[in-house]
């Protein structure tokens, strides 16, 4: 199955909730792709202790996971 998640937010808590199932799909073997849109570009600069988006972003990437800006 493949998915794509397209996120244009740069809430930190959307961005977290689909990197989050993204990972979770990824373990039941489906082919994921991310697209940051707009905003949510810059994931990076809004990680946080309650949001690890950095961390989350590499194990997507790290998991062959396909993350599109």
């Amino acid at each position: 199955m493949k998915i794509l998640f397209i996120v244009s937010s740069n809430i930190p808590e959307v961005i977290w909730n689909a990197f989050r199932l993204a990972n979770i799909m990824l373990e039941d073997m489906a082919e994921v792709t991310i697209f940051l849109n707009g905003p949510s570009v810059q994931y990076e600069g809004l990680d946080s202790t309650q949001f690890p988006l950095k961390t989350l972003a590499k194990t997507f990437t790290l998991s062959e996971g396909q993350l599109l800006a």
